[in-house]
């Protein structure tokens, strides 16, 4: 209580709200000591006059400190020493207009001794019960010798008494409960630091944030999130929630949500929730307002939030675009590829064509088995390398497109014919569904080139019934068309849909790991967009439209324009 300095301003705010309060106090009692004037002066049981200045001139003063302790928060103990003293000086001369200790108004000597228990250092609060209990004692001893009655001087050396014993129980109440206080205080201006230094570095990592509901509902975001998204507006702010099914274009990401959810909230604290690209989407209307111009692709990590029993349960998502990553990743690895491609004509394919054409020579001489054998090993290289040769040479090209509009209806059929035919297979191995007499902007050889590498992989896992591929044409939530790749194999796992597109990535033997790098720079050639992606959709034959519930692996080709 004497290191009030030492406080913190929330501390020393209270104090002085605690004195502007007292002063109220004050100010009501002076009032009520007049009304019980208007009483017992007809009873005659007060000097009325007396009794009547000291209560007009106590409301006067109450008046005077509280206008003082509003307006000139300065000098608190002098403050209230001159309030407690004025006080003691008011309820001694009504105590003498009363009647003394008969009159019940030692009580009111609580009042103040109570405010400075509370209020001032303890020797202060000591000091105020000894002028007190020095009045009602001296007042009880002068009745003996100048009264006829006999005063109760036992009763007065008690309730002076009980002055003492006030003070000493509240002061060390008030301590206590001032020393909470200010370790509250100490431990929220912490808080504040912390919640300071978490906003600074939540709104500027790098990775997005959200924070949702068990049902969907997103309730923040940081800034980065907002970008990723397109959002315009802060999630959460002003009351502004909404769910990720309220817009169609964030579709994804709520079905990764709702997987993760049902099978992993009870397992790990936190889990991958795999990659969802989200597509362009403009919206001015409705419960969410924003733009995002380009397709991005987003890596998914779910986390758990450890919330108090009974309150509503929070998740977090952390978002992190890895088209950037991805492309930084090509460019590095495309850049050293470019300084060879000019000399790769001359010092790969002239010997390539060499080699090729020394073996084709020795196949007209060389028939046995193990020399057939042995040559076809060598023609099967060089076809690789050569393969190689070529796909590295057509990155070097960015051929522009033509942007002549493409009747899928037409040209899936004609695709399935060639491409069937070519490789020797069933005609109903692969199953074309139907795009409704829609065309999309994109040039017809790139587009067959695109397809025809991804058919080409799906050929080697899928099992070879019939349907077992399926090329679709599905209108996506925001109106756009795209085709869905798909076979019965086993599905592409999230560590290797990683490093999908990477040029020279491939986890087959024969593979290159330039076809799918290829495909997707075609496709973004003419303004559509080639990934990978873990949808619920049933599309195979027959199926409706309905979703399966389980979230299959295809690749998707998301067109830029629908005709």
């Amino acid at each position: 209580m004497a290191s009030r300095l030492s406080l913190s301003a929330e501390s020393r705010s209270t104090f002085w709200r605690s004195l502007q309060t007292l002063t109220v106090t004050r100010i009501v009692i002076a009032f009520v000591l007049l009304l019980y004037l208007s009483i017992d002066v007809r009873r005659g049981r007060v000097d009325g006059t007396a009794y009547a200045e000291t209560c007009i001139a106590y409301v006067l003063a109450a008046l005077m400190f509280a206008v003082v302790a509003q307006r000139w928060r300065r000098r608190f103990l002098w403050q209230l020493s001159a309030q407690v003293l004025v006080d003691i000086v008011a309820i001694s001369l009504l105590y003498l207009a009363a009647g003394g200790m008969r009159s019940g108004l030692a009580l009111l000597y609580l009042f103040p001794l109570a405010g400075a228990a509370i209020l001032a250092p303890l020797v202060l609060a000591l000091f105020s019960a000894a002028l007190a209990t020095l009045f009602v004692l001296g007042e009880s001893t002068w009745g003996i010798f100048m009264r006829a009655d006999d005063p109760p001087l036992t009763q007065a050396g008690l309730t002076g008494a009980a002055f003492f014993a006030v003070v000493l129980v509240v002061n060390r109440l008030a301590a206590r409960l001032i020393k909470q206080e200010e370790l509250a205080a100490r431990h929220g201006a912490d808080l504040r630091i912390q919640q300071a230094i978490y906003r600074i570095v939540v709104d500027d990592v790098d990775d997005g944030i959200l924070v949702l509901g068990r049902d969907g509902t997103v309730f923040g975001g940081n800034p980065a999130a907002r970008r990723m998204l397109g959002l315009e507006t802060q999630p959460g702010e002003d009351g502004n929630t909404f769910r990720l099914t309220d817009l169609a274009a964030l579709e994804p990401v709520a079905q990764r949500f709702t997987d993760w959810v049902g099978r992993c909230m009870d397992a790990p604290a936190a889990a991958t929730g795999g990659f969802v690209t989200v597509k362009r989407w403009h919206e001015t209307d409705g419960p969410v307002c924003g733009r995002l111009d380009q397709p991005v692709h987003l890596k998914l990590r779910f986390a758990r939030v450890d919330t108090p029993q009974g309150t509503a349960e929070r998740s977090l998502v952390f978002l992190q675009d890895v088209s950037a990553i991805e492309n930084q990743a090509q460019q590095l690895k495309l850049a050293s590829m470019g300084r060879l491609t000019a000399s790769i004509a001359h010092e790969v394919r002239n010997p390539l064509s060499a080699i090729g054409h020394a073996t084709s020579l020795l196949a007209e001489d060389l028939h046995g088995p193990a020399e057939t054998r042995l040559l076809r090993i060598v023609n099967d290289n060089v076809a690789r390398v050569n393969r190689m040769v070529e796909d590295i040479l057509k990155l070097s090209r960015k051929v522009q497109p033509n942007g002549t509009p493409v009747a899928l209806d037409d040209f899936l059929p004609e695709l399935r014919a060639e491409f069937t035919e070519m490789h020797g297979m069933a005609g109903d191995i692969v199953w074309v569904g139907d795009a409704g007499g829609r065309s999309v902007r994109f040039d017809g050889l790139h587009l067959r080139e695109v397809l025809v590498n991804l058919l080409g992989n799906a050929i080697r896992y899928a099992s070879g019934k019939p349907a077992s591929i399926r090329v679709v044409p599905v209108l996506d939530a925001t109106g756009r068309m795209e085709l869905h790749v798909q076979d019965d194999g086993p599905g592409i796992t999230p560590e290797v849909r990683a490093h999908l597109f990477e040029p020279f990535y491939t986890t087959s033997s024969k593979g290159t790991g330039l076809g799918l790098y290829l495909a997707r720079e075609l496709c973004l050639n003419n303004g559509a967009m080639l990934d990978y992606e873990y949808r619920t959709e049933d599309v195979r034959p027959g199926a409706g439209t309905g979703g399966t519930g389980e979230a299959s692996g295809r690749f998707v080709i998301t067109f830029g324009a629908t005709i």
